[in-house]
């Protein structure tokens, strides 16, 4: 059983995408923060160049910003390090530099600064400014994560998921993902309900996978109301429940995730915990489809083929077969071969 198609991808783009600036903890006005750094406060440069980047209770100015941020650097602040080297990747206030971010990344970790660790990772990752090296991405993440990175305790299991920088091993992915979803990072949860559902690396346990896409669920993570939904429609992991099925469904789709669609669709064609509907059902799967969900395309052709909720129509049967076998569905390419061929 999968009730997530995609385990993965999210975390990567997360951990790839983490070249932001990091804002400081600025509690003081510019006046107090100037003073304090005039004085060698280099905490109070790298909070008033945040304010200056960001225009924040003082004039945008991106010069003054880096030159702040330069000095809390050099004054002993790796969270400095890591903004002047942003701006470096960036290009912000200056030709972009990949080569001077990754200096500035290195030295903001060294100074054990997890942002500057989980940055250099991906540097590696991606081989920007360094020759490219999973396995130092693996290491420097792996240190971001022991300093609190979120993020970075993400990458490091989907890295383990992979086999990318080290032997693909699910098991050591799970204590990575866990560590990420306990922090907030909700697309582990689902992972977590995703590898416990399907016996991944972990002893295969429904309950388990539950409580992690319940989690993910709550925190706003869509993809897992639709999976939770299909484990309270089918009762795996839980108690069936056709009525909390339908509210998880609902959400899901409502927020255009295709996999609440696509049960709210099946739900609509069984009439379970709702009247029977094929027009409805019909109008589900055609939403499934258009985001991706293959198995919507295949009942939305279906739905063609037989005239069910829909005008019969043989060549939209073929289009929504031929899109679902286009994405994977070995129903839908069964079912687009049969009509071409003058079957059912």
């Amino acid at each position: 059983m999968a009730p997530r198609s995609l385990l993965h991808a999210v975390v990567i783009m997360v951990v790839l995408s983490a070249t932001g600036s990091i804002p400081a903890v600025a509690a003081d006005s510019p006046e107090q923060l100037k003073a304090a750094c005039d004085k060698g406060n280099a905490a109070a440069c790298d909070s008033l160049g945040w304010m200056y980047w960001k225009g924040d209770g003082v004039k945008q100015d991106i010069a003054q910003a880096s030159d702040l941020f330069r000095k809390s650097c050099t004054t002993g602040d790796p969270h400095g390090c890591v903004n002047l080297g942003v701006m470096y990747a960036q290009g912000t206030g200056t030709e972009p530099d990949p080569v001077q971010a990754v200096a500035l990344y290195r030295k903001a970790c060294d100074g054990g600064e997890p942002q500057g660790c989980s940055y250099l990772g991906t540097m590696y990752m991606k081989g920007t400014g360094v020759l490219e090296d999973h396995a130092q991405a693996v290491t420097f993440y792996r240190k971001a994560c022991d300093l609190g990175d979120i993020n970075s305790c993400a990458g490091l299991g989907w890295m383990y998921a992979e086999g990318i920088g080290v032997a693909q091993d699910p098991s050591q992915a799970e204590p990575f993902y866990r560590k990420a979803c306990e922090g907030g990072a909700l697309e582990t949860c689902s992972n977590l309900g995703t590898m416990y559902i399907n016996g991944t690396g972990v002893a295969q346990n429904p309950g388990q996978a539950a409580g992690f896409y319940r989690r993910a669920c709550d925190g706003g993570e869509l993809g897992s109301c639709g999976s939770l939904g299909l484990m309270y429609a089918d009762g795996i992991g839980v108690a069936q429940d056709p009525s909390h099925a339908l509210t998880l469904y609902r959400k899901a789709c409502n927020g255009r995730n295709p996999q609440g669609c696509l049960g709210l669709g099946v739900m609509s064609v069984k009439g379970i915990g709702i009247k029977r509907d094929l027009s409805h059902a019909a109008h589900m799967f055609r939403k499934a489809c258009d985001g991706g969900e293959a198995l919507g395309c295949t009942s939305l052709g279906i739905a063609y083929q037989f005239g069910e909720g829909v005008k019969k129509d043989r060549a939209e049967a073929l289009r929504y077969y031929g899109k679902a076998c286009d994405l994977k569905n070995q129903m839908g390419c069964e079912r687009l071969t049969r009509v071409k061929t003058g079957g059912r």
